[in-house]
């Protein structure tokens, strides 16, 4: 009897391992419109470019580049210009909703390598390079077995870098899963 018992909990172990190895990774590719306001003091559009993972329904990953525009700031008699560029990882957490899980509440996190530029009413060009943290929210749909929209905001401390601490970003994107 305790053979029995012994081997059907060893059985159990090992189906119950082999199944939580079993993920399913799933690759993908992303574009996203980006819209950012950076701190209130300017808002640039741009572009984002992603290459990402999913390891299962629920968790993913993606490195990410990403670009905006100018945008003209006019105070006090002068005129200020800023633009983003960035470079990460994000985490993905994933809520699959409904009976056919077409649409799912989407979590990230992340990291990202900043790059502020500005240039003020001299045409003095500076660049302010930093790490932003990043943590958003958001939902996407499955149009189909690889294509999915999405929509996510995120807001991003930036730790003071050129005095600005922090971008509040709205994207609208789709991805391709191989």
């Amino acid at each position: 009897m305790k053979k029995t018992l012994s081997l059907m909990a060893a059985v159990s172990a090992f189906a119950f391992m082999a199944n939580a190895n079993a993920t399913e990774y799933t690759p993908y590719v992303a574009a996203d419109y980006t819209y950012s306001d950076i701190q209130n003091l300017a808002e640039v559009n741009g572009g984002k470019i992603a290459l990402g993972t999913e390891y299962n329904k629920y968790f993913g990953t993606e490195v990410f580049y990403q670009r905006t525009g100018s945008d003209r700031v006019h105070s006090e008699g002068e005129t200020d210009e800023y633009a983003l560029q960035s470079y990460g990882l994000d985490i993905y957490g994933y809520l699959p909703l409904g009976c056919d899980q077409v649409f799912a509440l989407v979590g990230t996190a992340g990291i990202a390598n900043m790059d502020i530029i500005y240039k003020n009413a001299d045409d003095k060009r500076n660049t302010e390079n930093g790490w932003g943290y990043r943590l958003g929210a958001g939902v996407e749909y499955d149009v189909n077995s690889n294509v999915s929209v999405r929509a996510l905001y995120r807001y991003i401390a930036t730790d003071k870098l050129g005095g600005i601490d922090h971008v509040n970003e709205y994207s609208l994107g789709v991805k391709y899963a191989f």
